[in-house]
């Protein structure tokens, strides 16, 4: 989630928790979450296709989608931001 504490539009942190929405919750717009996506996508080394990066809109979901690689335990644990 530090990927998320530091992402400077996320206009309150302390809402941010692992079943955080990122439009509600966090008040991030279309864009933003396109942004936060290709971060999640450079921070953990992994391409996450168009159809898949739009079904993304919470934490929750972001990570769900990281546990369904097939190195998706070795790459969420192996990199501290969702720690």
């Amino acid at each position: 989630m530090d990927l998320l504490k530091n992402f400077d539009k996320v206009q309150d942190p302390s809402k941010l928790s692992a079943t955080s929405h990122f439009t509600n919750d966090l008040g991030l717009d279309s864009l933003d979450t396109v942004e936060v996506v290709m971060a999640i996508e450079e921070e953990f080394s992994i391409e996450i296709p168009d159809k898949e990066a739009d079904a993304i809109h919470s934490v929750n979901q972001a990570i769900d989608y990281i546990m369904s690689q097939p190195d998706g335990m070795t790459i969420l644990y192996a990199t501290p931001p969702f720690a």
